[in-house]
């Protein structure tokens, strides 16, 4: 394994992190916003507020992750996507900014018109961030970002597979939380909110499941190296992906038909397992191009002397941040931290 691909991994790994963390934390923002009027919607947004605060500032550490690594170790591919998908890149930016704004401010302003404008923003961008970061993932899937970085501001992701990939975005996101907030209803002890999210789990998955079929059609039909790959090499994780999607579907179906809450204990592996095979995959099937299929991970890579010291920094967040992080997950699933 050479230098330039170990920060490949890396850079995978932060997506991997992102993926699973950033889109629980949009989905339940997205729950919140389907959550109906505020008589009806107090509770489960009770359960999203409970379940965001403590992480939800953590979760985007990681999205400042990728951007790092992919300029310090792949400037010229940070480079090409940054001057070809500027416009959904800075929808999402400002999704992140309004979405962090409207849920720091809706608890602590005063008046009730306010709040729901603040609860408002809120909501809709935890809709619009998710899809518009998925519409940039699907373009440079499909080979849309030239190396040279002077593809169209606007064609290269308004096509049918970035849409899909971004309506899948907001669809696996609303899944994870769906599955998450299971857990946190089962903690408090809470069987009506541990049933109502697992109807939405249920809901998510196949949402997400419709989006990647179509998806996996369009990018047979957009970018058949990477469909090859996907089939081929990627295929024990596009397997993997789908045996966990499945037994999440199956421990959600055998609750219903009970008329009681599923495990959360065994939803919440599985369905991480799904989209981690699911970011891996992409991972494999791209390889070994960043941008496919113009721009290798050789190629757009910085010299030896930054990738080393990429690597080196790596290693040291892994010793000193990662178990910071990782107290911070326990103690709020713990319920250990005030408010």
């Amino acid at each position: 394994m050479t230098r330039a691909d170990a920060c490949a991994g890396i850079l995978w790994l932060g997506a991997t992190f992102y993926a699973l963390f950033g889109g629980a934390d949009f989905g339940g923002g997205l729950w919140d916003l389907v959550a109906g009027g505020a008589e009806r919607g107090e509770r489960p947004r009770a359960v999203i507020q409970r379940s965001l605060t403590p992480v939800w500032e953590a979760n985007h550490v990681w999205l400042i992750f990728i951007l790092v690594v992919l300029w310090t170790a792949f400037p010229s591919a940070f480079s090409a996507v940054m001057t070809t998908l500027y416009v959904p890149l800075a929808l999402a930016a400002l999704g992140i900014v309004l979405r962090g704004s409207g849920f720091a401010f809706r608890k602590s302003i005063e008046g009730l018109g306010a709040r729901r404008v603040a609860g408002a923003t809120f909501a809709i961008s935890s809709l619009l961030t998710p899809f518009f970061m998925g519409a940039v993932v699907g373009a440079v899937a499909a080979g849309n970002v030239p190396a040279a970085g002077d593809g169209d501001p606007f064609s290269s992701w308004l096509r049918p597979l970035p849409l899909l990939t971004g309506a899948m975005f907001v669809a696996s996101g609303a899944y994870l939380a769906a599955v998450f907030l299971v857990g946190d209803a089962r903690r408090a002890g809470d069987e009506e909110m541990r049933r109502y999210f697992a109807r939405r789990a249920l809901i998510a998955a196949g949402v997400a499941g419709v989006a990647a079929a179509f998806g996996l059609v369009e990018l047979h039909a957009e970018t058949r190296y990477v469909f090859d790959r996907l089939v081929h090499e990627g295929l024990p994780l596009v397997v993997l992906s789908a045996l966990c999607g499945l037994g999440v579907l199956a421990l959600l179906l055998a609750a219903a038909r009970r008329a009681a809450a599923p495990d959360s204990r065994l939803l919440r592996p599985l369905a991480a397992g799904a989209v981690i095979a699911v970011v891996w995959g992409w991972g494999v099937a791209q390889f070994p191009y960043l941008l496919p299929t113009s721009l290798t991970i050789s190629g757009a890579a910085a010299p030896p002397d930054t990738l080393a010291t990429v690597i080196v920094v790596f290693l040291a967040a892994a010793v000193l941040v990662l178990p910071a992080l990782g107290l911070l997950y326990w103690l709020s699933q713990k319920e250990m931290l005030g408010e």
